[in-house]
């Protein structure tokens, strides 16, 4: 029997959940090879009182499990899509995408509350875009996994917070006592480039074999919100929403607001032809 094919992950309930999916698809892809987790405990995760925002948050998500790579320890890491830096460590590579998940973003607030006072969330992105729908609202932040702030919302920390529909989905949370959860259109609240999206990562010497196991349609959409990103320079931390939903390119920009464009990609090749002209247009 061959040795197992360590994936590196985060040890937080979604990060798991995740990375589930990621081997239950690479089994169905990949039936002679075994696959095994490599839980990891990431700085950030240790650290709750740290501010995202002060910290920059380029690579705070993914940089132990990018080290497990480089060191051997293991194959292949599992990120969200969204936490990926737009430029990747050494000789490490995006094998792909597993499909996309809603991306949407949801608010979720305490029911006896009409229009939340407070609202939590260390995100630029959301708080420019939800502040826009209540502009009178103060923010602070909750730190922990969803579970975690779901119950701090409920206790009366703050009286709303911003959570992925994906994440809600992926840990089967459809519902919460004294809780609320209104999903946000796109035209209120632009993701963030990648959400929703589940990246596998790997040393360019294993891309070979995995480039071709996941998701085309994911890859397409993701690698031009990424690319958009990084030629505005931006990161996680920064106010930008950008998302393409195959047909309509979404884009927030604190900027210029909310802005569309509607085209469709046929191969990555297409994206150095749209991106230019996209720019361009939005004086950016």
């Amino acid at each position: 029997m061959s040795s197992p094919i360590y994936i590196a992950t985060r040890k937080s309930p979604l990060a798991v959940k995740q990375t589930d999916y990621v081997v239950s698809w690479l089994k169905d892809k990949l039936p002679e090879d075994q696959f095994e987790q490599l839980q990891l405990s990431t700085k950030i995760d240790e650290r709750l009182n740290w501010s995202l925002e002060k910290r920059g948050g380029l690579g705070l998500f993914t940089k132990e499990l990018e080290e497990a790579l480089l060191d051997g320890r293991a194959t292949l890491a599992v990120h969200s899509a969204k936490d990926l830096p737009t430029t990747l460590t050494g000789d490490l590579f995006i094998a792909g995408y597993l499909p996309r998940a809603k991306a949407s973003d949801t608010l979720v607030k305490r029911e006896a509350c009409d229009k939340p006072a407070s609202i939590a969330s260390s995100s630029p992105r959301r708080r420019a875009q939800i502040g826009e729908l209540y502009p009178e609202a103060e923010w602070t932040t909750i730190r922990g996994n969803v579970a975690t702030r779901l119950r701090k919302i409920a206790d009366g920390e703050a009286d709303a917070s911003i959570l992925a529909a994906a994440g809600l989905a992926r840990l089967e949370i459809h519902t919460h006592e004294g809780l609320e959860f209104i999903e946000l259109p796109f035209d209120e609240c632009v993701p963030a480039p990648g959400q929703a999206a589940i990246a596998i990562q790997c040393r360019e010497s294993e891309l070979e074999k995995y480039r071709e196991l996941f998701c085309e349609k994911t890859k397409l959409a993701v690698t031009l919100e990424r690319e958009f990103l990084h030629r505005l320079g931006g990161g996680c931390q920064t106010p930008v929403g950008a998302h393409y939903d195959g047909k309509v390119f979404y884009i927030y920009h604190p900027d210029i607001g909310f802005t569309t464009f509607e085209f469709e990609l046929n191969n990555i090749i297409d994206i150095e032809a749209v991106l230019p002209a996209i720019m361009d247009d939005l004086k950016l």
